[in-house]
């Protein structure tokens, strides 16, 4: 009889580094306006008066912190300054610093508003050891200007915790109820139980501190403790394969990292081959000695294993890239994840021989795609709509859907549509023998056209969403009716009055569609 492991062995067969950033804020400003001369805080404006958020290291020694009003800090210290205090340029930076972490795991949370979290299962072994690994991490932040303290868990609640606390592996048991993060009546409730630490509460029923304290505690306990996990949200999405080189002696030419980018998707596409997939985006990143990261995308017309497409539009994006790839100091880390991934079936050739040319079309809408951008290479595709200026769609070639059959006419018969539209319609006066009926006459671009033959019309009424209570909304509510009119050159042209003759529209305007061939 097999034994199913335990929350808690499965918790400690996951790796958790909290990294905590206390002084974020107020390192942010030393970075971005020198050191002050004084010690200085970061202020908000909260009920009418201005709150400390935040302080530096020197105002914090001096007893100031958050919470307390500018006012009565300056009381203390005169010759406190005060910066506005900004969550979105914290929350930026932080996700900043947050990227340059995924030199050691993809797998990279941000912990508003002061610390983050990386799954570093089985990563460690680019290390000398797990604490190895975070040393480096401490070191890289304290060279950068940050200053950082850390703590290894099973948990991410757990790391985090140990982390604010400053306390390490092990020493759950010793974390104050503040740890829970708890409100502060359930704070307060706590402490007048005598219950001050972690310790206190873990050998005690769950049922009963459920009761008085509510689920949430037992829940938020349970996850310090290691016996229960939450997943964490990484920063970006981990792909379906993810294949890296680190090296020793960094890189410092592009072309030998553009020769293990193009080995590295080889690797990637063996795997792939194996589950019968085939890659259709592609995210490389590239980090430096110095920290700088540089990153690259690739999207495919059409799923593809084919190492020397991926090289030609690999080439073809750094070479339209605004700022070309600097290698500075070199590369000593370079990543490749397969983002999106399609099944990819065998396809039959002609039995008569020959070979398919449909790989060529792909491979033209993806290097093209690539070298102008995505959004400026784009296919059309029907839609679902019979106003006439919404019956297609033009999506981006490297996203458009399957094609399908478009609604074709029976041999002989004149098209209904005409080969070029106007859009918006083009506003044209119209003389019609009665007030209701086709034209007759009219005038476009200061040119007369006289009608000599005319079709319709075709009522094509607006969407039910475009109407309210029976009342027209704007103009686009109006109904049209259509006319496939031919002058006295032989143009033909695509006509329609906008809005039904007293109905509708007192005196409705005409306008010009579109042209046939």
């Amino acid at each position: 009889m097999t034994n199913k492991p335990s929350a808690s062995s499965q918790a400690r067969a996951r790796r958790m580094l909290a990294l905590f950033l206390p002084w974020l804020a107020s390192e942010r400003i030393i970075r971005e306006c020198a050191p002050p001369d004084h010690p200085f805080a970061l202020t908000a404006k909260i009920g009418g008066a201005m709150v400390i958020m935040a302080a530096d290291r020197q105002a914090a020694s001096l007893g100031l912190g958050p919470g307390m009003k500018l006012a009565d800090a300056r009381a203390r210290v005169p010759d406190l300054l005060a910066f506005d205090h900004d969550p979105r340029a914290d929350a930026h930076l932080l996700a900043r610093l947050a990227e340059a972490c995924e030199r050691y795991t993809p797998m990279v949370a941000v912990e508003p508003p002061d610390a983050l979290i990386l799954d570093i299962t089985g990563a460690a072994h680019f290390h000398a050891s797990e604490d190895a690994l975070a040393q480096d991490a401490e070191d890289r932040l304290d060279a950068a200007g940050y200053g950082a303290g850390w703590a290894l868990a099973g948990t991410a609640d757990a790391a985090l915790a140990l982390a604010r606390h400053g306390l390490k592996e092990g020493a759950e048991t010793q974390l104050p109820v503040a740890a829970l993060a708890m409100d502060d009546k359930t704070h307060q409730s706590l402490e007048r139980a005598g219950l001050y630490r972690i310790g206190d509460l873990a050998e005690r029923p769950r049922a009963n501190l459920a009761a008085r304290f509510g689920a949430e505690l037992t829940l938020r306990l349970d996850r310090i403790l290691g016996l229960e996990d939450r997943p964490i949200d990484p920063l970006r999405r981990v792909g379906n394969i993810v294949t890296e080189r680190r090296f020793a002696e960094p890189l410092t030419h592009i072309d030998a990292a553009l020769e293990y980018l193009s080995e590295l998707f080889a690797e990637a596409a063996e795997r792939l081959n194996q589950r019968g997939q085939c890659a259709r985006m592609v995210r490389m990143l590239l980090f430096r000695c110095d920290g700088d990261i540089a990153r690259l995308g690739l999207e495919t017309g059409a799923p593809t294993r084919d190492t020397a497409l991926f090289q030609r539009l690999l080439r073809e994006r750094i070479d339209a890239l605004n700022d070309p790839l600097n290698p500075g100091f070199g590369y000593d880390l370079i990543r490749l994840s397969i983002v999106a991934t399609d099944p990819l079936a065998p396809q039959q050739l002609r039995l008569a021989g020959g070979e398919d040319r449909q790989e060529d079309e792909v491979a033209l809408v993806s290097q093209l795609s690539t070298r102008l951008g995505r959004e400026r290479v784009q296919k059309f595709v029907p839609a679902d709509s019979h106003i006439p200026e919404q019956g297609l769609l033009a999506l981006p070639a490297l996203s458009a859907p399957a094609p399908v059959a478009w609604q074709m006419q029976p041999p002989g018969d004149p098209p209904l549509r005409p080969l070029h539209m106007f859009d918006p319609p083009q506003r044209v006066q119209v003389i019609a023998e009665v007030p209701d009926g086709p034209p007759h006459r009219f005038t476009w671009r200061r040119k007369a056209h006289q009608v000599i033959r005319y079709e319709g019309p075709e009522r094509i009424a607006s969407e039910w969403w475009q109407r309210k209570d029976g009342q027209q909304r704007g103009n686009g509510g109006l109904t049209r009716d259509y006319y496939r009119v031919e002058d006295a050159r032989g143009r033909r042209y695509w006509l329609f009055r906008h809005g039904l003759y007293g109905e509708e529209k007192a005196n409705p305007d005409w306008y010009v569609h579109g042209l046939f061939a």
